[in-house]
Protein backbone atom coordinates (compact mmCIF):
# COMPACT_ATOMS: atom_id res chain seq x y z
CA UNK A 1 0.00 0.00 0.00
CA UNK A 2 1.33 3.45 -0.92
CA UNK A 3 1.53 5.94 1.95
CA UNK A 4 0.68 9.56 1.14
CA UNK A 5 3.53 11.85 2.22
CA UNK A 6 2.27 15.19 0.89
CA UNK A 7 0.68 18.04 2.83
CA UNK A 8 -2.38 17.40 5.01
CA UNK A 9 -5.55 17.75 2.91
CA UNK A 10 -8.17 17.16 5.58
CA UNK A 11 -10.27 20.13 6.64
CA UNK A 12 -11.07 18.77 10.12
CA UNK A 13 -8.76 17.12 12.68
CA UNK A 14 -8.99 13.33 12.64
CA UNK A 15 -8.40 10.82 15.44
CA UNK A 16 -7.52 7.15 15.33
CA UNK A 17 -10.27 5.30 17.13
CA UNK A 18 -12.34 2.15 17.01
CA UNK A 19 -15.97 3.03 17.66
CA UNK A 20 -18.91 0.68 17.08
CA UNK A 21 -20.97 1.63 14.04
CA UNK A 22 -24.11 0.19 12.49
CA UNK A 23 -24.74 1.28 8.94
CA UNK A 24 -26.96 0.62 5.95
CA UNK A 25 -27.52 2.00 2.50
CA UNK A 26 -30.07 4.72 3.24
CA UNK A 27 -32.71 3.34 0.85
CA UNK A 28 -32.38 -0.23 2.25
CA UNK A 29 -34.48 0.09 5.41
CA UNK A 30 -33.74 -3.21 7.20
CA UNK A 31 -30.27 -4.11 5.95
CA UNK A 32 -27.99 -2.93 8.79
CA UNK A 33 -24.46 -4.21 9.26
CA UNK A 34 -22.18 -3.65 12.25
CA UNK A 35 -18.53 -2.67 12.10
CA UNK A 36 -16.07 -0.24 13.64
CA UNK A 37 -14.33 2.93 12.65
CA UNK A 38 -10.63 3.18 11.98
CA UNK A 39 -10.64 6.95 12.37
CA UNK A 40 -13.12 9.77 12.93
CA UNK A 41 -13.42 13.52 12.41
CA UNK A 42 -16.22 16.05 12.42
CA UNK A 43 -16.22 15.77 8.62
CA UNK A 44 -16.29 11.99 8.22
CA UNK A 45 -14.81 8.62 9.07
CA UNK A 46 -12.90 5.64 7.77
CA UNK A 47 -14.98 2.53 8.30
CA UNK A 48 -14.14 -1.13 7.82
CA UNK A 49 -16.95 -2.75 5.80
CA UNK A 50 -17.61 -6.24 4.47
CA UNK A 51 -18.68 -5.06 1.02
CA UNK A 52 -17.71 -2.60 -1.67
CA UNK A 53 -19.70 0.63 -1.93
CA UNK A 54 -19.76 2.80 -5.04
CA UNK A 55 -18.66 6.42 -4.73
CA UNK A 56 -21.68 8.57 -3.86
CA UNK A 57 -23.62 5.83 -2.04
CA UNK A 58 -25.54 7.43 0.83
CA UNK A 59 -25.41 5.56 4.15
CA UNK A 60 -27.50 5.87 7.31
CA UNK A 61 -25.03 5.55 10.21
CA UNK A 62 -25.46 5.00 13.95
CA UNK A 63 -22.24 5.43 15.92
CA UNK A 64 -21.59 4.86 19.61
CA UNK A 65 -19.10 7.20 21.23
CA UNK A 66 -17.65 6.79 24.73
CA UNK A 67 -19.03 9.99 26.29
CA UNK A 68 -22.66 9.60 25.23
CA UNK A 69 -24.99 6.76 26.14
CA UNK A 70 -27.16 6.72 23.00
CA UNK A 71 -26.13 6.03 19.42
CA UNK A 72 -25.64 9.14 17.31
CA UNK A 73 -27.48 9.11 13.98
CA UNK A 74 -25.68 10.51 10.93
CA UNK A 75 -25.97 10.43 7.17
CA UNK A 76 -22.81 9.99 5.13
CA UNK A 77 -21.71 9.64 1.53
CA UNK A 78 -19.09 7.15 0.36
CA UNK A 79 -16.02 8.92 -1.02
CA UNK A 80 -14.03 5.74 -1.67
CA UNK A 81 -14.28 2.02 -0.93
CA UNK A 82 -11.02 0.13 -1.31
CA UNK A 83 -10.60 -3.66 -1.10
CA UNK A 84 -8.19 -4.71 1.68
CA UNK A 85 -8.83 -8.48 1.73
CA UNK A 86 -10.28 -9.92 -1.49
CA UNK A 87 -14.09 -10.14 -1.33
CA UNK A 88 -14.01 -9.78 2.48
CA UNK A 89 -12.78 -6.47 3.93
CA UNK A 90 -12.97 -2.94 2.53
CA UNK A 91 -11.74 0.41 3.85
CA UNK A 92 -14.62 2.77 3.17
CA UNK A 93 -14.11 6.54 3.42
CA UNK A 94 -17.26 8.44 4.35
CA UNK A 95 -18.03 12.15 4.34
CA UNK A 96 -20.83 13.28 6.67
CA UNK A 97 -23.76 14.91 4.89
CA UNK A 98 -26.24 15.42 7.72
CA UNK A 99 -25.27 15.90 11.35
CA UNK A 100 -27.57 17.68 13.79
CA UNK A 101 -26.09 20.26 16.20
CA UNK A 102 -26.26 17.93 19.22
CA UNK A 103 -24.48 15.09 17.39
CA UNK A 104 -21.96 17.56 15.99
CA UNK A 105 -21.15 18.73 19.51
CA UNK A 106 -20.69 15.14 20.76
CA UNK A 107 -18.41 14.19 17.85
CA UNK A 108 -16.46 17.42 18.28
CA UNK A 109 -16.01 16.80 22.04
CA UNK A 110 -14.90 13.21 21.39
CA UNK A 111 -12.38 14.24 18.72
CA UNK A 112 -11.08 17.03 20.96
CA UNK A 113 -10.62 14.67 23.91
CA UNK A 114 -8.74 12.09 21.85
CA UNK A 115 -6.56 14.77 20.23
CA UNK A 116 -5.51 15.93 23.70
CA UNK A 117 -4.85 12.40 25.01
CA UNK A 118 -3.34 10.61 21.96
CA UNK A 119 -0.16 12.68 21.84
Amino acid sequence: MTVYTGPERRKKPRIAGKFVVSYRVKVEVNNYDISQTRNLSLGGMLLTTNRFFSRGTVLAIDIRLPFFIDAIKLTGMVIESKEVVKDLIYDTRIQFLEIDPRAESIVNDTVGYYLRTQK
